[in-house]
């Protein structure tokens, strides 16, 4: 008899986080902008795109290695950065941080992630790039990317699709806000939910790890607005190693960014989670390759819930991919041993359809 709790897929994930999360914490974590019609259009997008099988070719060998920023990285995906991780499942950044480092692939690690930057590039064995927020008057931010560069980071993701933090409909029912707080309602929900809040509750409140330092009380609904194109220079001139800006939909701003200077872009929607009646990111990755021409490094996230679908978003034009919310999934379901399952999933749906589409490589996905 197949287990309950056995990860086949993204979705299995999914239904057994559903089932163990509090939903104040499911829906903080699968919820999206107004009504879900982005998400929507994300899935549709994703599968109306198809794959052309092809026969009779040797293809008994393959290979999933790929190459981000001169580096080698044993899968051509890697982890998107997601704040607050640890509520899925203590310790969850670092068990991200150990996968990274076992694969070589990149780990985004959030602004609000619940553990310091420092010990998770440490965990990760340097396989993390840290991703900024700009926020109220910067002063802030640019504190990060001095504690970024001290820590030894050698990768910055500047996030500009969030100017003011979406109106999540879900988050919002449950009277979801970080800092944690713990009303009534909450309490209720807690306790139909006990395995996780007694797990919780033995390692603490889940705290954003890196304002805990002098001068910055973080504000998650503080105003990003303030964010232009100035200051992208200026962080440019302020940050010697790789920058990639994450969150870039439209073809203008692609070919702007670059101009300035920047590193790579990353095609994101934020998983939906931003503007309900934002284009599938998909799309606009085809849009923005055209843009930014052949060799311009582009990375993609948004909606990814298989290996077919990173395959997917290598054709369309993406040079590398991240898997967010799903990875939480599997955490949420059974711990590092889940996230190993669902990576292992992932990485057995990408090599079989390489398989299926005659090719050997990931390099081959691009001609």
């Amino acid at each position: 008899m197949i287990p309950s709790n056995a990860i086949h897929s993204a979705e299995d994930a999914r239904r057994i986080a559903r089932r163990r999360l509090p939903w104040m914490v499911f829906d903080y974590i699968d919820g999206t902008a107004g009504l879900g019609t982005g998400a929507a259009r994300n899935r549709a997008a994703l599968d109306t795109m198809t794959l052309r099988p092809r026969v009779l070719r040797d293809v008994s060998e393959r290979s999933l290695a790929a190459e981000v920023f001169g580096q080698s990285a044993q899968r051509p995906f890697g982890i998107a950065p997601m704040g607050m991780c640890n509520l899925s499942t203590p310790g969850a950044d670092l068990m991200l941080a150990r996968l990274a480092a076992r694969y070589s692939v990149p780990l985004g690690v959030s602004t609000v992630a619940s553990t310091s930057m420092e010990e998770i590039i440490v965990e990760a064995e340097g396989n993390a790039w840290f991703q900024l927020y700009f926020s109220g008057d910067g002063s802030g931010t640019f504190k990060l990317v001095e504690r970024a560069r001290a820590a030894g980071y050698e990768t910055l993701v500047l996030t500009v699709d969030v100017p003011e933090v979406g109106r999540r409909p879900r988050e919002l029912r449950h009277g979801f806000k970080m800092p944690f707080r713990i009303g009534p309602r909450q309490f209720v929900d807690f306790a139909l939910h006990p395995k996780w809040s007694l797990t919780a509750l033995a390692h603490g409140k889940p705290q954003m790890a890196n304002f805990l330092m002098d001068g910055y009380e973080f504000d998650r609904t503080e105003s990003r607005a303030r964010a232009t194109w100035d200051t992208l220079a200026r962080l440019r001139d302020q940050w010697g190693g790789n920058l990639v800006v994450k969150g870039v939909m439209d073809p203008e701003d692609a070919r702007t960014a670059k101009a300035a200077g920047v590193d790579a872009l990353q095609v994101s929607s934020h998983g939906a989670r931003q503007l309900d009646s934002a284009p599938a990111a998909i799309e606009a990755l085809r849009e923005i390759r055209v843009a930014v021409g052949d060799e311009y490094p582009l990375f993609y996230d948004s909606g990814l819930q298989s290996g077919e679908d990173a395959i997917k978003a290598l054709t369309a034009g993406a040079d590398f991919v991240f898997y967010g919310r799903i990875l939480q999934f599997a955490m949420a379901a059974a711990g590092e041993t889940g996230l190993q399952q669902l990576w292992g999933v992932l990485s057995d749906e990408f090599s079989i359809t390489m398989a299926q589409i005659g090719v050997t490589s990931v390099g081959d996905l691009k001609v």
